[in-house]
Parts: structure tokens; sequence; C-alpha cells
């Protein structure tokens, strides 16, 4: 079947999308790797969110805790639920030292993931992961203070006709809510691991 002038240019249009989207999450990844190559932390942990449990949450309620923090969605089919599983891994070979450290599941889909969504979603992966939420605005303004980035992917066949795109780092802040670290995507729970241990 021939392809009409107006659908090789929809194609063509459709490849260019793509490549963009794909260079922007390299691009927002490769900043966080800029980040974690500084001696001394870039930046800080700086938000106001709403927890699974409904309440209002910032960083200074996790002082002198280390922060393990991952932004994701409760849609997302594979990079979210499998990082999630890393982490409650991390925390379980932690053992005692697991009180040192609180994961912390940002959500970049407002829209679907309230705190009752989270509430049934988090503890799926580890009981004391805290899972945070917020209006459109809030999780926006807290994506700025954090190297990411996330957009809205229209798709058909997705729940709600959309997913998301975003960054798969996990970081890693001090108890000082200093940027200490970041992992990228895939790292495995043993390096993680490792690398917390000599921190904590």
């Amino acid at each position: 079947m021939r392809l009409s002038g107006l659908q090789k240019i929809l194609w063509v249009f459709a490849g260019v999308a793509a490549f963009v989207f794909i260079w922007l999450l390299l691009w927002s990844d490769y900043r966080s790797d800029r980040a974690r190559a500084e001696d001394e932390p870039p930046f800080f942990a700086d938000f106001e969110l709403t927890n699974h449990r409904g309440m209002v949450q910032t960083e200074e309620d996790f002082a002198g805790l280390w922060m393990l923090v991952f932004f994701g969605f409760t849609n997302c089919p594979d990079v979210c639920p499998t990082t999630l599983s890393e982490v409650a891994a991390v925390m379980e070979g932690l053992g005692d030292e697991a009180a040192k450290v609180r994961p912390i599941f940002i959500t970049i889909d407002p829209e679907r993931d309230t705190p009752t969504a989270l509430a049934q979603y988090v503890p799926l992966f580890d009981v004391g992961i805290t899972g945070l939420t917020g209006t459109p605005e809030q999780i926006a303004e807290t994506s700025e203070t954090f190297p990411i980035f996330y957009q809205r992917i229209e798709e058909a066949t997705a729940p709600g006709g959309y997913t998301m795109g975003h960054t798969s780092h996990l970081f890693l802040f001090d108890p000082e809510a200093g940027f200490a670290e970041s992992w990228s995507y895939g790292t495995p729970a043993e390096e993680i691991l490792a690398d917390l241990r000599e921190r904590i």
C-alpha cells in the first residue's frame, strides 16, 4: 500500500518528534551526570508536596536522614516499578541502617497520582517509601530544583490515553538535603547498596 503525501509528512514529523524527545531525555540524564561529577553539592532538595497519607511535607521533615529520591508515575509500565524494586532491595540490604535512609517517590503525573493512588502503589514495593504528589504547578516547581525532565505523551492504548516520559535517575541527598549522588536506570541494587554503606 502506497502512502499519500500527507501520510509521509506525518511519519516524518513523528520521527522527528521521537528524536527530539529522546534527545531531551538524554540531555536531562547528562545534566544529572554533570551534577554528580561536581565536588560540592550543586543543589539542594526543595519541595512542599502532599504525601500518600494526605499530609503536606517538605524536605525539612526528613532532616537528618539520607533521602533516596525517584521521579516517576504509578502507570509507568517498566522503568518505575523496576527502580522502586531496586530501592526496596537496597532498603532491605541496609538492615538496621535503613533507619537512616528515607526512600521518596515523587510523581510527575499529578493528574492521576492522587494521595489515594499513591497509597495503593508505594506499599507494593516497600512500606517505608514515601509517595509525594501535588498540583501540576507544585510538581513543575519541584522539578525545577532537580535536574529532571518530564513530558506528557499522548498514547491511545495507555491508561487515560497518555503516558509520561521522564528522567530515570535515582537521586541521593545527604542529611542536610544536599545532593550527594545519582545512579542511572539499570544500576544494580548491589552497587547502590555498597555506595550507600560507605556514606552512612
